[in-house]
């Protein structure tokens, strides 16, 4: 059985999620926004909508993806919109770091251009 994914900031990239889980297709998370505080994150925002890669992960996929995020607790899921229908998704959120601030480094930077040019290509508003 297969987790949806929506997978936003450097998960944009083709490259690296090519190796992770390679099955996507753009989706749109209703009332959600980005925040950037050293990395992208997401944070609630009534009336905005986030734009990104819905991907579909087997265990494994999941699993690697876990670890390569640093995240070993409970994902948050989410209704997100799949061209005309609504989903459930699995999404990563940094509940403890929700507001914008520190500048991210260069090399996440050239990362997460590459990885919008990438989204872009996709079909990604």
């Amino acid at each position: 059985m297969k987790t949806l994914y929506f997978g936003y900031g450097s998960n944009l990239s083709r490259d690296l999620m090519a190796i992770r889980c390679p099955e996507n297709k753009t989706a749109r998370l209703p009332d959600w926004r980005a925040a950037v505080r050293g990395y992208a994150n997401l944070v609630p925002s009534p009336g905005d909508e986030m734009w990104a890669l819905l991907y579909a992960l087997t265990p494994s996929d999941e699993a690697n993806l876990d670890v390569s995020e640093g995240y070993f607790g409970t994902a948050s899921y989410g209704e997100m919109r799949d061209g005309k229908r609504m989903v459930d998704a699995m999404f990563y959120v940094d509940v403890e770091r929700v507001t914008d601030g520190w500048p991210p480094q260069k090399a996440y930077i050239r990362g997460m251009n590459s990885a919008i040019a990438n989204a872009l290509a996709e079909g990604v508003s």
